[in-house]
């Protein structure tokens, strides 16, 4: 059997790891071959390829990234996308795919699955937002880079007096700034999934420099005001047609520091959170999901991705999976609000 392999959407820390997962007991349990496609959907339009063995996946573990490439490109929006798609297996001898990525690579997964092409996908996302599976691989080095970052913050905020605004990625689940902002200390956090009041934000800013001490805000890309609009640098959107989101951050500053006479700043960690080198639970996880994967493909369970609950990996309909973003309930929101302005 020969088995593609590919990575789209947003570079996350573990891709890697698949990679090499998959790779290893192909070879060397099934005797498969392996053609790796390179720059996510856009290769397999386009027909660019690479040959994967078990020497091309050594050392690859600890790396960032992926030595595949990804993209953004959403074949369905392409002149006979899904057949061009066809044509490259076709060319390649491929029997199955692995694909590797989130809510919109597996959403066109989903599509050439109906179309008749056999895959198996796998979720992967900083964001921890697929889904069908309790976390993704990425979201554990993403919360690990941010928490980093705001216990840093603490010192210069404390060192200045003033307040400081920590924009995290999340454009419509607050997984990363919950998370990252219980784990940091934050005295404010701000989601997607729950408008939040201006207002009660400055009274959390107030009372913590009554006690003598700086506030920490974090707030994720996607958090909107109550009675405002999504805050943007820009109305451009990639090929799947999200909003290319930024700028909640600098705005809550320059509201907060008019609101309560008090200096306030913006850090934006931005890509610094799914870069560079993946967490040692990412590793794990990334790896059992290729390795399952795989027994998937042995399997012929196509149409499939694989998922954690508890600690099992299982397999999941990849409709199920790709059916709607998994976000915060607001109950476990609210757990922390004992935290907020204190």
């Amino acid at each position: 059997m020969r088995v593609g392999v590919l990575t789209g959407g947003g570079d996350c820390p573990g891709l890697n790891a698949v990679i090499r997962s998959v790779v290893r007991k192909g070879v060397q349990e099934y005797a498969w071959e392996f053609t790796g496609i390179l720059d996510g959907w856009a290769g397999a339009v386009k027909d660019m390829t690479m040959a994967l063995d078990v020497r091309s996946v050594r050392g690859i573990l600890p790396l960032g990234g992926t030595i595949l490439g990804s993209s953004r490109t959403n074949p369905l929006r392409l002149d006979h996308g899904i057949d061009r798609i066809k044509d490259t297996l076709d060319a390649h001898r491929i029997d199955a795919l692995v694909v590797i990525g989130g809510e919109d690579t597996l959403g066109v997964a989903t599509a050439l699955t109906e179309a008749g092409v056999d895959l198996v996908g796998v979720p992967k996302t900083i964001d921890n937002d697929v889904g069908g599976t309790d976390y993704t691989f990425g979201f554990d080095t993403a919360v690990g880079i941010a928490t980093d970052a705001i216990d840093r913050l603490h010192t210069t905020a404390e060192s200045h007096k003033r307040t400081l605004v920590v924009e995290v990625m999340g454009r419509h689940s607050g997984w990363i700034a919950l998370h990252a902002g219980i784990s940091g200390g934050a005295n404010a956090i701000l989601i997607p999934e729950l408008e939040f009041d201006l207002d009660e934000v400055c009274a959390w800013v107030e009372k913590r420099f009554e006690i003598n001490y700086a506030p920490i805000v974090v707030v994720a890309e996607g958090a909107v005001p109550k009675a405002g609009q999504m805050v943007l640098k820009d109305e451009s959107r990639d090929q799947f047609g999200h909003v290319r989101l930024s700028g909640i951050g600098d705005w809550l500053a320059r509201e907060i520091e008019g609101r309560t006479r008090k200096d306030a700043r913006t850090t934006v960690l931005g890509h610094i959170q799914r870069g560079g080198t993946p967490s040692a639970y990412d590793r794990w996880l990334a790896t059992r999901f290729g390795l399952h994967a795989v027994d998937a493909v042995r399997d012929g369970a196509f149409g499939t991705m694989t998922a954690l609950r508890g600690t099992q990996i299982v397999r999941v309909p990849l409709d199920d999976a790709t059916r709607g973003i998994k976000r915060v309930p607001p109950e476990l929101y609210a757990e922390f609000g004992v935290f907020f302005g204190t």
